[in-house]
């Protein structure tokens, strides 16, 4: 059982930043397709970022089109953990953040069935 940890949510004003970070309990993290979605209030839970192993060293990250050029998913294997910087930040981003883990994932990174693993969710508040 993969375990997730997500951390560094909070308050912000709008225009602010803030970085994500989801430890990973897995040995073999670096093979892992990692992404992170968000659910508002009232909404269905939606894709943010996915960060996908493409094989040896190699990772493919693909955004959701209302967060691409403000927010970046990265990576550090050393630790076991995927982060997402959040710049420039919108009270429409408010939300809870999940980050989701899956050894086996094909090309449908945007859907949350696809993932077998996930955190507890961390609150990201943006005011206006």
């Amino acid at each position: 059982q993969v375990q997730l940890v997500e951390s560094g949510g909070g308050l912000v004003q709008a225009g602010g930043s803030l970085k994500l970070s989801c430890a990973s309990s897995e040995p073999t993290f670096r093979h892992y397709h990692m992404a992170w979605f968000r659910q508002a209030p009232g909404k269905e839970r939606e894709f943010v970022a996915s960060h996908k192993w493409t094989g040896g060293n190699t990772y493919y990250a693909y955004y959701a089109l209302s967060v691409k050029g403000r927010f970046t998913i990265s990576r550090d294997n050393t630790v076991n953990t995927v982060y997402l910087q959040m710049n420039s930040l919108k009270p429409e981003d408010t939300a809870v953040y999940y980050c989701a883990a899956d050894s086996t994932l094909g090309d449908t990174v945007t859907i949350p069935g696809e993932y077998d693993y996930w955190g507890q969710g961390t609150q990201v508040t943006v005011s206006s």
